[in-house]
């Protein structure tokens, strides 16, 4: 019988200012597959890191970059949803 791995998997999504990595934070969502913290979604006062930048410098692997969709002409100026989101991962081992 093979031992189980302990390696879990902690997912950080940031929503950029604009789609240049190293623009500023201005919304957030984590969540935590060892259990060890529960889903956040931006509801502190501070975003985790100031830039996508600073999250790869603190070890997440960035899994998905944000799609550029331009806006139907018309709607330039339109609110919705955040559009500049950028996926980043990280795996911890949750035995220790």
């Amino acid at each position: 019988m093979s031992e189980m791995s302990t390696l879990r998997q902690r997912v950080l999504v940031l929503y950029l200012a604009t789609s240049a990595l190293d623009s500023r934070v201005v919304g957030w969502s984590a969540y935590d597959g060892t259990g060890a913290t529960s889903p956040t979604t931006g509801d502190s006062d501070e975003p985790p890191y100031e830039t996508g930048v600073a999250a790869l410098c603190d070890g997440w692997r960035l899994i998905q970059a944000a799609q550029l969709i331009p806006p139907y002409p018309g709607h330039e100026y339109d609110t919705s949803f955040l559009q500049h989101e950028f996926l980043f991962e990280r795996l911890v081992d949750a035995a220790g």
